[in-house]
């Protein structure tokens, strides 16, 4: 008897940006992120948001270039605070800290 022949698995890359859809999406995405607590995941989720929104309207609307906050914004990036603050008001968000 012959062995079956195995399909090969597709898999492709999961990309958040796709499914950002609304403000409460983008609102529970971000603080899951905040309550993760780790500033790397932070940078990525908001380099998420951002492409979700336009990347190049970001970096217009911050006066930052479209390929620096690509780096910044990812998972190995290292934004300056200052940074994150322009993204954060370039896409119509507001941080806020509760006790």
């Amino acid at each position: 008897m012959a062995a079956a022949k195995k399909k090969k698995l597709k898999t492709y890359d999961w990309d958040p940006a796709r499914y950002l859809r609304n403000d409460a999406d983008i609102a529970a995405y971000l603080n899951a992120a905040f309550e993760e607590g780790d500033p790397a995941i932070v940078a990525a989720v908001l380099g998420d948001v951002a492409r979700s929104q336009g990347m190049a309207k970001i970096a217009k609307r911050t006066g930052l270039g479209r390929e620096s906050l690509y780096k910044s914004l990812s998972r190995n990036g290292h934004p300056k605070v200052e940074t994150l603050m322009k993204v954060v008001q370039a896409l119509g968000l507001k941080l806020q800290v509760a006790a």
